[in-house]
């Protein structure tokens, strides 16, 4: 979804020329990431959220301490490239400590960013703890359709062959990327073209293999998330409304082990836990406690093991879990104030708790 509305330790030389040699034009380009080498990274109960116009990936633990960080964490700052990541959409931990980021890049004339001009970068990147970057798909600055070329990704998974599946939103489609050659060996939806028909798609912003073999795909502009086949047939769709509300801005799916499906509604800013015969398990609204906007749109919702919810609350500028009282068990950020200091976000996009991979796409165990 788009909207125009610690110490640093330096890697052996093998791999900064990597980056250099990949990025730079044979010259050496030092990491710009603010990467922790503490033993408090990759815990399991850590969050891992984007901090989208903040520019930055940052991991926090419970007590609201961030032990890792990547990007500048600047709103004003436009340099897509090596140690920097724009408009942050969506942060994946991997294994062996790595993140898999979509740089989405900030369209012109967004009130809640500070780069009024906008900036483009349409990269999908995995970075390693020290934040350099291991796997690139997508060119810095480049918008198009072509070979190695992205128009606005806002998620990525890694799949259990090790493939890079990314959600390319402005191009309306979902491609399947070859980790090696970074070929297209799957797409569903056809480029360009946006509809609710057969191999279509209207703003698509996230996807989720399921345990057999399809894929949950939020088709947010078409207010629906549907589940396809690799034939790309349609094999279920929302409903059209649920609680007597029609679906407004499908941010988000999750398939639950229930088999129920859990959404995130963004512009009706509420959190849905629906059956697939259409019942209506849980709603909880994002805009109704102290202090919040009229409009937080809520773009992430994940079900976690213990039965918590971790919520994304975008343009409340937090990340907080509640648990199955509708009760807030944890928050980072202060509800509706914007900023970059401490216990301070500016529209998060999504907020995942390390090593729960509960109705979320597990990574393989090695990249």
């Amino acid at each position: 979804m788009v909207f125009t509305k610690k110490r640093i330790r330096f890697l052996p030389i093998i791999a900064t020329l990597f980056s250099a040699l990949a990025f730079s034009g044979f010259t050496i380009v030092l990491p710009q990431a603010h990467a922790s080498g503490t033993s408090d990274f990759n815990q399991p109960g850590n969050i891992l959220i984007s901090d989208q116009f903040n520019n930055r990936v940052i991991e926090v633990d419970r007590n609201k301490h961030i032990v890792w960080s990547f990007g500048s964490g600047d709103p004003a700052k436009c340099n897509p490239g090596p140690g920097a990541i724009i408009g942050l959409n969506d942060a994946e931990r991997l294994s062996d400590g790595l993140t898999l980021l979509s740089g989405t890049g900030i369209p012109p004339n967004t009130a809640e960013a500070s780069i009024p001009a906008g900036c483009v970068d349409n990269r999908v990147i995995v970075v390693d703890r020290y934040g350099q970057i291991v796997w690139q798909y997508g060119q810095a600055g480049v918008t198009g359709a072509g070979p190695n070329q992205l128009n606005v990704p806002v998620f990525a998974i890694q799949l259990p062959n090790r493939n890079i599946m990314i959600v390319d939103q402005s191009n309306e489609r979902v491609i399947e990327v070859d980790r090696f050659s970074k070929q297209i060996v799957f797409q569903y939806g056809q480029t360009g073209v946006t509809g609710s028909g057969f191999n279509q798609l209207n703003n698509p912003n996230s996807v989720e293999l399921l345990p057999n073999g399809h894929l949950l795909i939020a088709d947010e502009n078409n207010n629906r998330a549907i589940e396809v086949t690799r034939s790309k047939k349609i094999v279920w769709q929302t409903a059209a409304s649920y609680g007597g509300l029609a679906l407004n801005g499908v941010a988000f799916a999750s398939r639950l082990a229930n088999g129920n499906t859990l959404l995130t509604d963004s512009n009706n800013n509420r959190i849905l836990e629906v059956t697939a015969s259409g019942g209506t398990v849980l709603q909880y609204f994002t805009n109704t406690g102290p202090n919040s906007m009229a409009m937080p749109l809520p773009t992430n919702a994940v079900k976690l093991a213990n039965g918590n919810i971790s919520i994304a609350d975008q343009f409340n500028d937090r990340a907080f879990i509640i648990n199955p009282a509708k009760q807030i068990v944890f928050q980072y950020g202060m509800t509706n104030v914007d900023g970059t200091g401490p216990d301070l976000l500016n529209s998060p996009y999504t907020a995942f708790v390390i090593g729960d991979y509960t109705g979320q796409t597990r990574p393989p165990d090695y990249f």
